[in-house]
């Protein structure tokens, strides 16, 4: 069985470098000129290319085709480089913009009452939902700590607690002083 291009480049073949760009040139130019439209095209290929051989002993044919290592590469590096080049913040502006101040309650009763509201709603979340609330808001740990925690995907856990605390938001902005029925209808 013949070695593939990425492992003849790891081997140290020159030829294959040429032969990587004839055969992944337009699926790397393709995948720029999508990811960094604004941005020259022909260095964010070059970057891609650098990646490519510098990590070309990394590939395993059992694990992927040849294409989808180069693609993905490619993709994580156009996204690296989008992030970078991407718009930025006017931190100015928001070093002029007034403090927002919390809503405050001076009312012991009405402190007590608004949060049993909250416990009340949390509590009415399913159980998955109550503990990444906890982990991430009560506990402070970051979205990738908590998902490392429960052994679950990055993408997982920033959408329940972006739909727990949705839910919350929700029921809690419906009026003051709700039974706990009203909550689960």
């Amino acid at each position: 069985m013949t070695a593939s291009l990425l492992e003849r480049i790891a081997a140290g073949d020159d030829a294959a470098v040429g032969e990587t760009l004839d055969r992944y040139g337009g699926l790397v130019s393709n995948l720029a000129r999508r990811y960094c439209p604004n941005a020259d095209v022909d260095d964010a290929v070059q970057d891609v290319f650098i990646s490519v051989w510098r990590d070309a002993a990394r590939f395993d044919p059992a694990r992927a085709k040849e294409t989808t290592f180069v693609a993905m590469i490619a993709r994580r590096r156009l996204i690296d480089r989008l992030r970078r080049t991407g718009p930025r913040v006017d931190t100015e502006a928001l070093e002029s913009a007034p403090e927002p101040t919390a809503p405050t309650v001076n009312d012991p009763a009405e402190l007590a009452d608004e949060l049993d509201r909250v416990r009340a709603v949390v509590g009415n979340l399913d159980r998955e939902h109550q503990h990444l609330l906890e982990l991430t808001v009560c506990e402070g740990l970051s979205h990738s700590q908590a998902a490392e925690h429960l052994a679950l995907p990055l993408g997982t856990v920033k959408s329940r607690v972006r739909r727990g605390l949705a839910r919350i938001r929700e029921e809690l902005g419906r009026g003051p002083r709700r039974d706990v029925a009203e909550v689960n209808a």
